[in-house]
C-alpha cells in the first residue's frame, strides 16, 4: 500500500504523524512510504531522515493525490478541504462533532475519515486519544500558572504558593486520562488540587492512584458552582468519546469566580466544556470573558513536538500496519476497536454521536462498509 505522511499547515502545529523510525517499520513490510517535504522538521526529523529508511520525500501535491492511506496528526483545515477525495483513507485526528464545515467537506469528497480519537477498545479505554490526552492533561495547569500571572491577566498568584502564603486551589473537571495527568502536575507544583468527577468507582480509582492526596468530590452542578468560588485555575478535562464536550460552567456562572481566576479548557477540540470558551492558538492563546482568563489553545500538544510526535506513533504504528497490510475492510472486520474509528465512508456518516451532533443521518458501519476497497 502507498501511504502518505502529509506536513501539518495549521498554525503552530510542529507534530507530524509519522516518525522515520514508524516509517521503516512500514518498508519492511513491504509498503511505499510518501512524505511530504518538510513534514518533520517540527519534531526534530530532517527529510534525509526519512529518505534513510526507505521512504520518498516528495511535494503536498504527490502526497495527497497519490496516497491510498494518508497520515496526519490534526484535521484537515479549510485550504486542504479541496484536496480531500474519493478513494482516499484518512486516518488522523478529526474532532469532527464540533466542526461542521469539516464534516460537510468529509462527506461531500466520499473520503473515508478514520479517527484517532474514536478508536475505542471493548474495555472503553481510547488508546489513539490516550498519550496526547496525556501531554495536554500535563500542560494544562504549566499553561494554566503562566496564565495566572499578572502580567498576562491572572490574578497573579504563584501556584505553589511559598512558606506562610497558602498554594493556589486548582480545580480539574473529570478524572479521565486528562485529569488524572493534570492533577499529578498540579500536584507536583504544589497547588491545592480537587478533582470532580461523575463516578464513585473512578473516584476510588484517583484516591489511590493520588495516594489521597487530592479532595475527590462528585461532579453535578451544584458542587461545581461551590468550587468555582475559591478556584484559582479550573481545568476542563471532560470527554465524550467523538461526541460534543458537555458544557459544564455556562457564562452565567462565571460571576462566582475571582477575577483574573483562569479556565483552562483542553476539551476544546470537542467543542469545550466551559459555555464561554472558543479556540485560540499558540499565537494568541488567551482572552478575558467577564474577568476571567481563558487558556483554549486546541492543538495543546504541539506545543512539545518531539515528545508528543514520539508518543502518537508509539501508539498508532500498529494500527497503521493493519490497516496496510490488510485493506481498511479487513482490518476494521478483524478488530472492533478499529472499526470505532471510521467515522465516514463515501459520503456516509458512520459515528452515531457526530451525526446527532450535526442532526444529519446516521449510517451503520456494516451498510456503508460495501464501499470500502
Amino acid at each position: 500500500m502507498r501511504i502518505g505522511v502529509a506536513k501539518e499547515i495549521k498554525p503552530r502545529e510542529y507534530r507530524v504523524a509519522l516518525t522515520p523510525a514508524g516509517a521503516l517499520e512500514l518498508v519492511q513490510r513491504g509498503h511505499e512510504v510518501v512524505v511530504e517535504q518538510g513534514a518533520g522538521i517540527g519534531s526534530g526529523f530532517v527529510d534525509e531522515a526519512y529518505a534513510a529508511v526507505g521512504a520518498r520525500v516528495v511535494d503536498v501535491d504527490e502526497v495527497w493525490s497519490t496516497a491510498e492511506l494518508l497520515l496526519k496528526v490534526k484535521e484537515p483545515i479549510e485550504a486542504e478541504y479541496a484536496r480531500l477525495r474519493d478513494g482516499l483513507t484518512l486516518f488522523t485526528y478529526l474532532h469532527i462533532a464540533a466542526d461542521g464545515p469539516l464534516t460537510h467537506a468529509l462527506l461531500d469528497s466520499g473520503v473515508t475519515g478514520v479517527a484517532y480519537e474514536t478508536v475505542e477498545t471493548p474495555d472503553r479505554r481510547l488508546p489513539l486519544l490516550a498519550p496526547m490526552s496525556e501531554v495536554a492533561g500535563r500542560l494544562a495547569p504549566q499553561m494554566g500558572a503562566w496564565a495566572l500571572e499578572k502580567a498576562h491577566g491572572g490574578r497573579g498568584i504563584l501556584l505553589g504558593g511559598v512558606p506562610g502564603v497558602p498554594p493556589a486551589k486548582v480545580v480539574v473537571l473529570g478524572g479521565g486520562v486528562v485529569g488524572l495527568n493534570a492533577a499529578i502536575i498540579a500536584l507536583g507544583m504544589q497547588a491545592d488540587v480537587w478533582v470532580l468527577d461523575k463516578s464513585v468507582d473512578r473516584m476510588r480509582e484517583l484516591e489511590i492512584a493520588l495516594d489521597g492526596r487530592v479532595t475527590l468530590a462528585m461532579s453535578n452542578r451544584l458542587q461545581i458552582e461551590e468550587v468555582l468560588r475559591d478556584a484559582d485555575m479550573v481545568i476542563g478535562a471532560v470527554l465524550i468519546p467523538g461526541a460534543v464536550a458537555p458544557k459544564l460552567v455556562t457564562h452565567e456562572m462565571l460571576p462566582l469566580m475571582r477575577p483574573g481566576s483562569v479556565l483552562v479548557d483542553v476539551a476544546i477540540d470537542q467543542g469545550g466544556c466551559f459555555e464561554t470558551s472558543h479556540a485560540t492558538t499558540h499565537d494568541d492563546p488567551i482572552f478575558e470573558v467577564d474577568g476571567i482568563v481563558h487558556y483554549c489553545v486546541a492543538n495543546m500538544p504541539g506545543a512539545v513536538p518531539i515528545t508528543s510526535t514520539k508518543a502518537l506513533t508509539n501508539v498508532t504504528l500498529p494500527y497503521v500496519e493493519a490497516i496496510a497490510d490488510k485493506g481498511l475492510s479487513r482490518a476494521i472486520a478483524d478488530d472492533p476497536a478499529l472499526a470505532k474509528g471510521v467515522n465516514t465512508i463515501a459520503g456516509k456518516l458512520t459515528y452515531r454521536a457526530v451525526a446527532e451532533a450535526h442532526g444529519l443521518a446516521h449510517t451503520r458501519l456494516e451498510d456503508a462498509q460495501s464501499a470500502l476497497v
